[in-house]
């Protein structure tokens, strides 16, 4: 009887979410989908406008006019998926997670924007293939560099700059934020 009882109230205090703490879930992945979303459509309309209507426009060939739209789209949907993450986590924090401070909020959104605005580099220069390549290969090629442009700036120390972490606003699962739960935990376990 004490077994069943025992279960009962295991069950009772496991740290799920309430109801209202899956509805302000809910509503904040909306948020930020729609975030993301928009901040994609006016990343495109940026780039697009800058390669029609800028002092860009003699520098972006007809052919590469679509690369810079791939480029918006990351520039856009980067800016839109990061910024609402990164208030979230200036003005919410955890236990395990504290909240950001000012300085660091900022610095971490400085990053954000300058690397939005790598992706646009990226994309003007993948848009010069337009000079030698038809509009639909291009636009191809452009979707793999942009794609990926992320992957040189994966091998620089960001920890030494102060930059570190700033994946880390996504939630991490299991436990294993940055390797450090798990470490500690190895260490409890070890015998004394």
């Amino acid at each position: 009887m004490s077994v069943g009882s025992g279960a009962g109230e295991s069950r009772g205090q496991s740290p799920g979410r309430s109801t209202a703490g899956n509805i302000a879930f809910g509503a904040g992945l909306l948020l930020v989908l729609a975030t993301m979303t928009l901040g994609a459509f006016a990343g495109v309309a940026l780039t697009i406008g800058l390669a029609d209507d800028s002092f860009l426009s003699p520098a972006v060939p007809d052919d590469g006019r679509n690369a810079m739209g791939v480029g918006g789209i990351g520039m856009g949907g980067l800016l839109g998926l990061m910024l609402p993450l990164l208030l979230l986590a200036a003005v919410r924090g955890t236990e395990e997670k504290p909240r950001l401070g000012l300085g660091e909020a900022l610095l971490k959104g400085l990053a954000i924007v300058a690397f939005s605005a790598y992706v646009v580099v990226v994309s003007l220069l993948a848009a010069q293939l337009g000079w030698i390549l038809p509009k639909g290969p291009t636009t191809l090629v452009s979707v793999f560099v942009v794609g990926f442009s992320w992957m040189p700036l994966a091998l620089v120390p960001w920890e030494r700059f102060g930059l570190g972490g700033v994946g880390g606003l996504l939630p991490a699962s299991g436990g294993t934020s940055g390797g450090t739960t798990l470490d500690k935990g190895g260490e409890s376990d070890k015998p004394h």
